[in-house]
């Protein structure tokens, strides 16, 4: 069991949390034909907008209702609604992602009633899927973010239907890339299993280039695919923050869940191939198998370098977790773990502590490590420490294929097998030249 702790701090230095407002943005990202828009000032939609195509090297939709001082003090209702009709007219988008800002949250706007009226006003917005999600940006994190808006889409618009036996509900949080997601589907698909990802990045950030430019997402869980998760048969929620989405559903349709926290690892995608074996009443496919025991082999090739090295993660609370049980899988040891936002899960973290702060925080806990985890911005703290820097999370600006980079299932496991044992193997490679007077190379080369 861990302690967690929050620093005694009257302010934030060198931020690693992301704002839940972003992590909501990304989640509506998933949805084909949609547009997200922030209820806030430009700058606002702005610097998410930067970050998400920094990360992803991809045209990313945002649009804003552009709140002013003025528009501020008088309320925000005139503003949300020519948003809507100009995205309406120009976009033609079939769902718009409405997320609200720490201004207007501060504020106290009441969007649920903004949302009435307008469409008391505006008939021809009836077939128009507008989704609501509070995302105040002074408090929690991207995580957060993420999974209130995945909670709005499936309160929102899933609808009631006879059960498709063979139809599965994949709740992906996220922890979870593009890549991931694709690896996934992958998986369920060869089950037999007729999976309804929400939301589906791996469709809409992987990376591809699309026949026709479009003002909105082109891919992604269509808003036919969202009624008609409803009908699903069982509810699989990826990460601890989706397990309030799938109890929504629960509640909503009786649908049964199960929560699966990681999917990196020999034991957790055995669990989950398991799990899906008795879902589908079929057998695990011989591929699986196949890759299992390749997994198995790349673990006796990298244990060494793995065993008793420190290793510390800054990292949000879904992703903190996976990782952990995944170094500590292989021998690692968990020398500082410092996190963005609350979750059930820190308290059950086989470490001694973790600390929700910021990188100042994890850059005086981190002295002494073999290797960090954690997002680009890390990668000066890495520099000064002279400490090799495996790149996870989100933003990642100074590497490519962020959007592709897969770390789940048999195949995801031995990419971040060899991702960070060739760091380790690097850096042991350095303290042999060092001690043999040889010279040494730059520290944070990692992914």
């Amino acid at each position: 069991m861990a302690i967690v702790t929050v620093p005694d701090k009257s302010v934030t230095v060198n931020p690693l949390k992301q704002s839940q407002a972003l992590g909501a943005s990304l989640a509506f990202l998933g949805l084909k034909g949609t547009m997200p828009l922030f209820h806030g000032s430009q700058g606002c939609t702005a610097f998410a907008k930067v970050v998400l195509v920094r990360h992803f090297r991809e045209a990313i939709p945002l649009a804003t209702t552009a709140m002013t001082e003025v528009t501020t003090i008088l309320g925000g209702e005139e503003n949300v609604e020519q948003a809507i009709l100009t995205l309406v007219e120009k976009a033609k988008p079939e769902i718009i992602g409405l997320c609200t800002t720490g201004l207007t949250e501060t504020r106290g706007d009441d969007i649920e009633l903004f949302l009435k009226d307008i469409r008391d006003r505006h008939p021809e917005l009836d077939e128009l899927a507008i989704i609501f999600a509070p995302t105040p940006d002074f408090k929690g994190a991207l995580q957060d973010g993420f999974a209130v808006a995945v909670e709005s889409i499936v309160t929102e618009i899933p609808q009631l239907g006879t059960t498709k036996t063979e139809q599965v509900t994949i709740l992906a949080g996220s922890a979870f890339t593009p890549g991931d997601v694709q690896e996934i589907k992958e998986i369920v698909t060869a089950f037999g299993l007729v999976p309804i990802f929400v939301p589906d990045l791996g469709a809409s950030l992987d990376g591809h280039l699309e026949d026709d430019y479009s003002a909105v997402t082109l891919s992604g869980t269509t808003l036919a695919q969202l009624r008609e998760v409803g009908r699903s048969a069982f509810t699989i929620a990826l990460g601890e923050s989706m397990r309030g989405a799938a109890k929504i559903l629960e509640e909503r349709f009786g649908i049964p869940y199960e929560v699966f926290g990681e999917l990196t690892g020999l034991e957790p995608v055995d669990e989950f191939l398991q799990a899906l074996a008795i879902i589908s009443s079929n057998s695990v496919p011989e591929k699986y198998r196949h890759q299992r025991r390749q997994l198995q082999d790349a673990m006796l090739d990298t244990h060494f370098y793995f065993s008793a090295k420190r290793v510390s993660l800054a990292l949000e609370p879904d992703l903190l977790w996976s990782t952990v049980h995944f170094l500590q899988s292989m021998g690692a040891q968990i020398h500082a773990a410092v996190t963005t936002t609350r979750s059930p899960l820190l308290e059950k973290l086989p470490v001694k502590s973790v600390t929700i702060g910021d990188l100042e925080d994890f850059e005086n806990l981190a002295t002494g490590s073999d290797l960090l985890i954690g997002n680009s911005n890390v990668n000066a703290i890495a520099k000064r420490l002279l400490i090799p820097l495996y790149r996870l999370g989100i933003p990642i600006y100074d590497r490519l294929g962020n959007g592709q980079f897969t770390k789940v299932g048999y195949r995801g496991t031995m990419e971040l097998l060899f991702g960070i044992g060739n760091l380790f193997l690097e850096a042991e490679e350095e303290r042999v030249k060092h001690l043999w007077g040889v010279g040494s190379g730059e520290w944070g080369v990692g992914r």
